[in-house]
């Protein structure tokens, strides 16, 4: 079974407002980050892959935060790709993934050709409904259940 990592979580404030770090969080089912802006539907967390992002910005020679990605939660050591209706445990929370999150004209705005370069294969990450609640924490375990 592979098992990856929660390397950063993030908190957006306000839509389009700014990524705010933190070493914990707390996901409620059916809603998602409490303090998130994004509350219900079936985009309630994000997550983008760390070694995707980070051979993005190779393959785009740039050194831009993941936090620029606009995403919830940043893990290393799992495939996100092609993984609809599957079950992320993430630290103590289940996470039903939903679909991939495509990226936005905002992406271009951190860095032309961005928002290209991340729509290719669910290189922009996935996004999903929060099934158990519980706190993430940077450091944890992130793996699929089976």
């Amino acid at each position: 079974m592979e098992n990856g990592k929660i390397e950063a979580i993030w908190i957006k404030r306000a839509q389009r407002g700014p990524m705010d770090a933190v070493e914990k969080a707390e996901m409620i089912a059916g809603k998602g980050l409490v303090g998130n802006a994004n509350q219900g539907g079936r985009r309630q967390v994000t997550i983008i892959d760390a070694a995707v992002w980070e051979r993005i910005m190779e393959e785009l020679g740039a050194a831009i935060d993941p936090s620029a990605r606009r995403a919830n939660i940043l893990v290393r050591g799992l495939e996100l790709a092609n993984t609809r209706k599957r079950i992320l445990l993430l630290d103590e929370c289940r996470v039903r993934i939903f679909t991939e999150a495509k990226p936005c004209e905002r992406m271009d705005e951190v860095l032309p050709g961005l928002k290209a370069a991340l729509y290719k294969n669910w290189s922009g990450g996935a996004c999903g409904q929060v099934i158990d609640g519980g706190t993430v924490r940077v450091g944890a375990v992130a793996r699929w259940e089976e």
